[in-house]
């Protein structure tokens, strides 16, 4: 029996890309992060990527199919997409998409306050797909302006209060904040992105961030494939990062274990 988006609310659920050419896309991809690719049961225009035989994201002709911009889009499981939906524009964000029947579900594609976009999913959902296990997202983060204004509008949207059993929890950690389902750590809104700078890269934004074995090896494969390097290579005691486009222009961001060899 498959999962239900009503046993997981307010936790991401799915990643997908809004993409115009589908297999310039796959092509990208399947050299970068190693994915095979299926045809999906929402029909054409979609397809599911495979990281050694498990779903890990989606890529749809979405972007041209709706006029929007080519970028990662994570999805958060809701109880109810019409609710929803009347949160979102009670707050004073945009619904862009939806809610629309897709399959075996319904969803919505919204962009909030500061402008970032997102999803929201109401139905099944993959079974066993988590943020940061397998070959799933290791991570999401929003990196916006206000990280308090964010963290109440996702908050209210989403429902992010713990108080239902299955529901995330969001708190202030340093100067983010941190979304927690269980025991899992599944998100992070972050501050920092610069008040007024025409660049789309550096415009509030949810980052998708993709687990690989080789670094040095992805970004090669991106030059050579068409993306290109958006950000210096970042370090910390566990990790390395950084940030990559692919020939579309949608970011995304690609992370490695340190080597603590050496």
């Amino acid at each position: 029996m498959s999962a239900s988006s009503h046993e997981i609310a307010g936790a991401p659920c799915w990643v997908s890309l809004m993409a115009r050419d589908m297999d310039s896309a796959q092509r990208f991809y399947s050299g970068v992060l190693d994915w095979e690719f299926r045809p999906s049961r929402l029909g054409a225009g979609f397809a599911v990527a495979l990281h050694e035989g498990a779903p890990v994201a989606g890529i749809g002709a979405l972007a041209e199919r709706f006029g929007i911009a080519v970028a990662w889009t994570p999805y958060f499981a809701v109880t109810d997409a019409d609710v929803t939906a009347a949160r979102i524009r009670e707050r004073g964000a945009t619904m862009a998409v939806g809610p629309l029947a897709f399959g075996t579900g319904r969803a919505g594609l919204a962009a909030d306050p500061a402008g970032a976009v997102f999803g929201f999913w109401e139905g099944a959902v993959v079974p066993d797909w988590s943020v940061g296990r397998g070959g799933a997202p290791a991570w999401l983060e929003l990196r916006t302006r206000d990280v308090f204004a964010a963290s109440i509008f996702y908050g209210e949207v989403l429902d992010w209060s713990g108080e239902r059993p299955g529901c995330c929890v969001a708190s202030y950690e340093h100067d983010h904040v941190v979304l927690r389902h269980g025991h899992d750590t599944v998100a992070r809104i972050s501050g920092g992105a610069p008040e007024e700078v025409p660049d789309p890269q550096v415009r509030p934004r949810w980052h998708t961030y993709f687990p690989v074995p080789d670094l040095e090896e992805a970004i090669e494969t991106a030059n050579r494939t068409g993306g290109r390097v958006t950000s210096p290579v970042r370090t910390s005691r566990m990790s390395r990062s950084v940030d990559l486009a692919d020939p579309e222009g949608a970011g995304f961001t690609v992370v490695a274990p340190q080597d603590t060899s050496a």
